[in-house]
């Protein structure tokens, strides 16, 4: 079980340095694509440095009035 929890740990941090290597953490998230990039950014983990690249498109629907 600690070695399934470190490897996922491991996994995540390299994700996470994948994502700031590529700016996404520089400037505030304005919309959901930008925040669901992100996250899919490090939940792919190492799989970014073989050429997995990440992008989410999503549109939230408008305020009512």
């Amino acid at each position: 079980m600690r070695i399934g929890a470190v490897v996922i740990i491991v996994w995540l941090i390299i994700g996470a340095l994948a994502a700031g290597q590529r700016g996404y953490f520089a400037n505030d998230a304005d919309n959901c694509a930008e925040v669901s990039t992100t996250a899919v950014t490090i939940v792919a983990g190492p799989l970014n440095y073989v050429g997995l690249n990440p992008k989410l498109n999503c549109e939230a629907p408008e305020p009512s009035k």
